[in-house]
């Protein structure tokens, strides 16, 4: 009964950061401070889910393959994430985008020669 309640504790954790994330895309101001937001959805929201599905396939349906399975997902989306959100920001750097406040240190336009 105590899993039952942790396995559902950790899954409302990744639904509140999903939530979270969903309302920073739309309030957020310019495509970096959302794309931030997005990041913060599919990491984090996806870590509390899949902790939860790891814990219910193991104790409650004892099934240790369908755990492996959902640990080797939340994993990759994990290294991925950070590595494709990256990617998207240099890429909109590099075309023109720029954040809407002037920003205290800027790596990118270092990277870029600017």
């Amino acid at each position: 009964m105590l899993i039952r309640i942790i396995i559902d504790l950790l899954i409302a954790v990744g639904l509140v950061f999903a939530c979270a994330g969903t309302i920073g895309i739309l309030k957020m101001p310019d495509p970096f401070s959302r794309m931030q937001a997005a990041t913060c959805i599919s990491t984090l929201g996806m870590l509390g889910v899949a902790v939860g599905g790891v814990l219910y396939a193991a104790v409650i349906m004892h099934s240790a393959s369908s755990a492996i399975k959902i640990a080797v997902i939340a994993l990759m989306i994990m290294v991925t994430n950070p590595v494709g959100s990256h990617a998207i920001a240099k890429g909109a750097y590099s075309h023109g985008y720029r954040p809407e406040k002037k920003m205290e240190t800027d790596d990118l336009g270092r990277d870029f020669d600017e």
